[in-house]
């Protein structure tokens, strides 16, 4: 029975945690509350408390090496990868049984390039200290590969809308705003192409790869907000211009508008073969709302 183990399992790793779950994969992995622990132990995953400050226990760590796959969704809180900080060695003992390792990364590695097209030989440019971390983080993991065969493949993932965490969520709660920002356009994914991009890779293990994982169409914000509005027989909120949004958005919000750019996902259309559910926002949208989401 093949086995998967999670450094977080978080709303990404679920979606395909929970997939292969049903396909009969024996799945384990971490999460930070005991309440979480409990609630994943009753879905048939495997969980073990660890939230990258103390080494990883005997239970999770004999999980790990007796697992021949291996995903990676915990951000780094810093400089220093935490789970390479807290479970170095017991990944260098799995590392000749794992048959597949992903590293779950963002586009924001990329920094600023004024919309110009980001493929994945482009340079890392990060504009905050959070995307200095994820691009430490990803080549200490691709080194770690290198040092140990660890079969190390890293996802660049844009910004992951799904179930419960969408635009529509945000329309019935009334915190959505449409901003006005003109030529300014954000990349995303759904949640279940996430888990479908990581199945392939896992499919076709081609280690030290590196994928960008968006879909088809990048838009603007305004425009995402507005369909939203429509599917939900809404009255679209009024257009903010972003100086005027900006003098109220947090530290986190800006970060994300200072960087504009265009995320290619070429390859991985051309090297793992994927066709995305949910080539753009408005199949995804539709599809969260078909489903009572």
């Amino acid at each position: 029975m093949p086995q998967l183990f999670c450094f977080g399992l978080g709303f990404s790793a679920l979606a395909l945690a929970r997939g292969l779950t049903a396909e009969g994969w024996a799945v384990a992995g971490t999460c930070r509350t005991a309440g979480k622990q409990a609630r994943l132990t009753d879905e048939g995953i495997a969980a073990y408390l660890f939230d990258g400050s103390a080494p990883l226990d005997e239970k999770a760590t004999s999980a790990l090496t007796a697992s021949d796959h291996l995903l990676i969704s915990i951000p780094p809180g810093g400089p220093e990868d935490p789970v390479l900080a807290q479970a170095g060695g017991a990944l260098r003992a799995a590392a000749p049984s794992i048959r597949w390792a992903g590293y779950l990364s963002t586009t924001g590695v990329y920094g600023n390039t004024n919309g110009a097209e980001v493929t994945e030989d482009s340079p890392l440019a990060p504009t905050s200290a959070r995307g200095e971390n994820r691009v430490a983080a990803e080549a200490a993991w691709l080194a770690l590969g290198e040092e140990t065969d660890l079969p190390v493949h890293v996802f660049r993932l844009a910004g992951i809308y799904g179930p419960g965490r969408s635009v529509l969520d945000q329309l019935r709660h009334g915190t959505a705003r449409r901003i006005d920002k003109p030529g300014h356009k954000f990349s995303r994914i759904h949640v279940d192409d996430i888990a479908s991009v990581l199945r392939a890779s896992m499919a076709a293990p081609r280690a030290g790869a590196v994928y960008n994982v968006c879909d088809d169409e990048a838009a603007a914000q305004a425009d995402v907000v507005g369909h939203g509005a429509e599917l939900l027989g809404m009255d679209a909120p009024e257009l903010v211009p972003f100086d005027v949004a900006a003098e109220t958005m947090s530290k986190m919000a800006l970060s994300f508008w200072k960087d504009d750019r265009l995320v290619s996902n070429r390859r991985l259309h051309e090297d793992l073969n994927v066709t995305l559910a949910y080539p753009t926002y408005r199949e995804g949208l539709a599809a969260i709302l078909a489903a009572g989401g």
